[in-house]
């Protein structure tokens, strides 16, 4: 769009000056026809009187005629200094005075002047002949002009009017595609804005700074952002509130489900209670199920990156954040003879610490989920060059290498996954990743096995540099 409207505005603007340029040469084209008209004029007024200046007959035989310019061939003669010649030959063509060049052309048919344009000498001369009677009788009598404007006008059209119209117009092409680049600045910056933009980021350009044409552009981009991003929080308000409105019933319902399962656990199997403990445990796990994915879906809402924009960071001690998921976590890995393992090292970032629990809970919670018995958890930070390191490790069955990008992706999980889950995790971390301006990093584990998932944040300034 910007190529056609930036070509569009050079040809608008330099036809205009090659119209021009071309009507000039056509002027000055017109210009020269008139002069050399002019000439032609003053060469027919002249001959008449180069035909009056012969006076007498030669003294002896084969010498000129007697001769006495008027003044005004006598002038002309004069001011042309060499450009000017003439000759004067009886009807038989035999040169009586003047140059031989111009006697040894046909006399003229008719007694009205003849013009025509004669090369001699390495010079274009307009000549004119005409029969006159003298008092030597009928003569042919020629003037010729070597100055005739017939033969500059072309030169002069070429040095003097194309050539620096050509010049002007390749400076003007070259200043007027500058100009319409300077104009069409403020347009391109704002489609380098728009491609630069994220998908979820919906605020509102500053209109301010953008020129007045394209203001009205700036606004109704400005009011579509607006509305989209009313019907986005329109549905993260639902989400949120029918999360927390789910999980206080779904809380009851748990409890009251895991009383139930631990009042007709441990009977004899093959009874009637036992096949009862066998229902409950189902209903029990439908019930977790549905109560983590209320938790998720709230969390997920809650972490959504617009909504934390405006919220105030604080110091996040990482290794105390560490110390707490593996207390947490300990006991659901013990249970299923996990390693769960710490490796800390002292680090702080600026940041939203539940969010940051959050997302380093969701990670660890898949982490111990899909480990295999036996298998190793480690829980990771510290500080790798001038970035901040938070990461967690396992050597489970791992994520293909195709799959791992849309693994971040909202409710997709890979195929063929056993164990519980809405594939809200691994979404909830990355968007709490994009809140503090990274993103999740997956990669394979130690030795190719397992996998290990990492964020890299900016680390809180020291007191020093405070």
């Amino acid at each position: 769009m910007l190529s056609g409207l930036r070509r569009r505005l050079l040809v608008m603007l330099l036809l205009p000056l090659v119209v021009l340029a071309l009507l000039n040469a056509w002027f000055d084209y017109r210009s020269a026809d008139n002069v050399a008209e002019q000439q032609d004029r003053r060469l027919a007024a002249l001959v008449p009187l180069l035909a009056d200046s012969v006076i007498g007959e030669a003294p002896h035989a084969g010498d000129p005629p007697v001769m006495l310019l008027a003044p005004a061939l006598a002038e002309f003669l004069k001011d042309h200094n060499g450009s000017a010649v003439f000759a004067i030959a009886d009807p038989d063509g035999h040169l009586l005075a003047g140059e031989p060049w111009l006697a040894a052309a046909l006399a003229p048919t008719s007694p009205e002047p003849e013009f025509h344009t004669e090369e001699n000498r390495g010079t274009t001369w307009r000549i004119v002949r005409q029969r006159q009677q003298t008092v030597l009788g009928e003569v042919m009598v020629a003037l010729a002009d070597g100055s005739d404007s017939r033969q500059q006008w072309a030169r002069s059209i070429l040095y003097k009017v194309l050539l620096p119209n050509l010049i002007l117009i390749g400076a003007a092409a070259f200043a007027v595609g500058w100009a319409v680049e300077r104009a069409l600045a403020p347009l391109l910056a704002l489609k380098e804005a728009v491609e630069r933009r994220s998908p979820r980021d919906l605020s509102a350009f500053d209109d301010s700074r953008s020129p007045e044409e394209v203001r009205p552009l700036v606004q109704s981009l400005n009011r579509l952002f607006g509305m989209v991003n009313a019907h986005a929080e329109s549905q993260r308000r639902f989400v949120a509130d029918a999360a927390h409105q789910l999980r206080t019933p779904l809380a009851g319902l748990q409890a009251q489900v895991e009383a139930w399962a631990q009042a007709v656990d441990g009977h004899q199997p093959g009874s009637t209670l036992q096949l009862q403990a066998e229902q409950v445990n189902k209903l029990r796990g439908a019930t977790r199920r549905t109560s983590q994915l209320a938790n998720q879906l709230l969390a997920l809402s809650r972490a959504d990156a617009r909504t934390m924009q405006n919220q105030p960071q604080q110091r996040v001690d990482l290794k105390a954040l560490c110390e707490d998921m593996l207390g947490t976590h300990l006991d659901a890995a013990s249970a299923k003879h996990i390693d769960l393992g710490l490796d800390a090292q002292p680090v702080q970032v600026l940041g939203h610490d539940w969010l940051l629990r959050e997302l380093l809970s969701n990670v660890v919670d898949n982490a111990v989920k899909y480990t295999p018995a036996g298998g190793t958890v480690t829980i990771r930070c510290g500080l790798v060059g001038e970035r901040a390191l938070l990461e967690v490790e396992d050597d489970g069955p791992g994520i293909p290498v195709d799959e791992r990008a849309r693994v971040l992706e909202r409710f997709y999980r890979v195929q063929g996954t056993g164990g519980e889950g809405n594939g809200l995790g691994l979404a909830i971390a990355q968007e709490i990743a994009r809140v503090h301006h990274s993103q999740l990093v997956l990669q394979g584990g130690l030795h190719g096995r397992g996998l290990r998932l990492s964020v890299l944040l900016e680390p809180a300034p020291t007191m020093a540099a405070l």
